[in-house]
């Protein structure tokens, strides 16, 4: 009786990996099959990659300001170079807002916004404040302004490299808007008070130290992100945000540079609050990253 050779089944790990590569991907990442059925996946989906009108019309009317401000400074019109600042403030967070309203996001927008930032929060501040008040007090003044507008570019770049690594809570550091507007606000009231950069140029060196190192510490700034506006509130609330535009428009320059000394205060005091419940916090980051 004649016998036949069985045929033993495949084993290989090769058929294991290729049952794995037919499995079922991660969810919200995109799949293609070629031609000899692999399955290949590629990188999850992120910001569209397209040019949008509305939200970048409002980042160049930010990026506007913060050269606007600088073209004031030159001229020694100090108040309209910190009003233009403040305004590049209210549009930088208009702009972001609109986008995830309108599902306009886009990597294009999110990298023109950071370089515009650095424009109206990073080189605007120092150069008024600089020719405000600094140049007079020659290497120190313009090393300060520097100090400055480096804390600004490191810290928007940080800010970029950890989205969705921190607590979106908090900020790591003050955040770039903040401190310009404790800059510009210093400048705008002093101007209001009727006091010239000369007087001042002491005080205005040691804000923008201030300002500048700020930044790029690891001091936890409350950011606000978790407020939920769509959610109902009680009709104080409503009552509270009228006296507080009525405030600002009773005395801009006062109640501006009030609230922003408060916040970039507001930093240290829950560092401390930190402290004291034992939950410390390095104001300076020593360690090296392990997220890429």
């Amino acid at each position: 009786m004649s016998s036949f050779n069985r045929r033993k089944a495949k084993t290989s790990t090769s058929a294991f990996a290729r049952t794995r590569s037919l499995s079922k991907p991660a969810r919200g990442t995109q799949t293609s099959r070629h031609d000899d059925d692999e399955l290949v996946v590629s990188a999850p989906k992120g910001r569209h990659r397209g040019i949008y009108l509305l939200p970048n019309a409002f980042t160049t009317a930010g990026l506007f300001c913060g050269f606007y401000a600088i073209v004031m400074a030159m001229g020694e019109k100090f108040d309209h170079a910190a009003i233009a600042i403040f305004a590049a403030m209210l549009l930088d967070a208009i702009d972001g807002r609109v986008a995830r309203l309108t599902n306009t996001q886009s990597e294009f927008g999110a990298q023109y916004d950071s370089l515009a930032d650095m424009v109206s929060f990073g080189a605007a501040p120092a150069l008024v404040v600089y020719i405000w008040a600094l140049q007079d007090l020659g290497k120190l003044g313009w090393l300060a302004a520097f100090v400055y507008c480096a804390g600004g570019a490191l810290r928007l770049a940080r800010f970029n490299t950890n989205i969705g690594v921190v607590d979106k809570r908090y900020f790591q550091g003050l955040p770039s808007p903040a401190a310009a507007a404790l800059v510009a606000g210093f400048i705008w009231l002093m101007q209001d008070l009727g006091y010239d950069g000369n007087e001042l140029s002491w005080a205005a060196w040691a804000i923008t130290l201030y300002a500048g190192l700020t930044m790029v510490t690891n001091v936890p700034f409350y950011s606000f992100k978790d407020i939920n506006y769509r959610k109902s509130v009680p009709f104080i609330a409503v009552f509270l945000i009228v006296l507080a535009l009525v405030a600002v428009a009773g005395d801009p320059p006062k109640v501006l540079f009030g609230l922003f000394v408060l916040y970039g205060l507001s930093g240290y005091a829950i560092y401390f609050w930190r402290l004291a419940k034992g939950k410390p916090v390095s104001i300076v980051q020593t360690e090296i990253d392990t997220h890429d």
